[in-house]
């Protein structure tokens, strides 16, 4: 008899208290997982990304570089890095952007997660969607607005789009065509970028990208 992987489950939020995230999180297998909580919900994505998943992911780190390089801006990326504001929130983001100062820094003996509670929220964080779109576009939009965190992306894989939300001052966010966060970048330069990765190869799209940034 062959043995077959099951099939992959559409992730679902359930019930759940802080120690259960928590006995998630400290468990051994808890670096296979990514873990969101958000106020009595968790919400466990497991497994390996897929191929567009991960050419996604591999890329967005470059076009940052080519961008605030250009505009002579310091950032710091965190992919994948859990964040957690104790006893409420938790979610560990496919792109975490700080820009500037104050950013985290880990320290020896201390957990390597971003605390909340001590550092500032991150400028940026984006998700890359193959096949939790669903999800991506309202709890977890709704938890990155309930964490304060100003723009907030999400990369529909299979539709080779972007959208993008900045947070406004009675606390939800509103779609734009505009980044904030990177100074004025059309959205539709990076869905320009995604589109011809998914076309191509990583370093069409970045010199795509690059060159189109030199006449803005």
């Amino acid at each position: 008899m062959i043995a077959t992987a099951p099939a992959q489950l559409v992730p679902i939020w359930q019930p759940a208290r802080w120690k259960d995230y928590l006995a998630l999180r400290d468990a051994e297998s808890a670096e296979r997982n990514r873990l969101f909580f958000n106020q009595g919900h968790l919400l466990v994505e497991m497994g390996a990304e897929g191929i567009n998943h991960a050419s996604v992911g591999a890329l967005l780190p470059i076009l940052f570089f080519i961008w605030f390089s250009a505009k002579r801006q310091s950032f710091k990326l965190f992919g994948g890095c859990q964040l957690e504001k104790t006893n409420n929130r938790a979610a560990a983001p496919d792109q975490i952007v700080y820009l500037g100062e104050n950013v985290p820094q880990w320290r020896e003996g201390e957990p390597r997660r971003i605390s909340l509670d001590e550092w500032r929220v991150p400028n940026l964080v984006g998700e890359i969607a193959d096949t939790t779109l669903a999800t991506d576009l309202d709890e977890k939009k709704r938890l990155y607005a309930s964490l304060g965190i100003p723009e907030y992306w999400v990369i529909d894989v299979q539709g080779r789009r972007l959208f993008a939300f900045q947070l406004q001052a009675e606390g939800g966010y509103q779609q734009i065509e505009t980044s904030q966060v990177m100074m004025g970048l059309p959205i539709a330069l990076l869905e320009g970028a995604i589109q011809r990765l998914m076309q191509g190869s990583t370093d069409q799209a970045a010199i795509w990208f690059a060159q189109q940034i030199e006449v803005l």
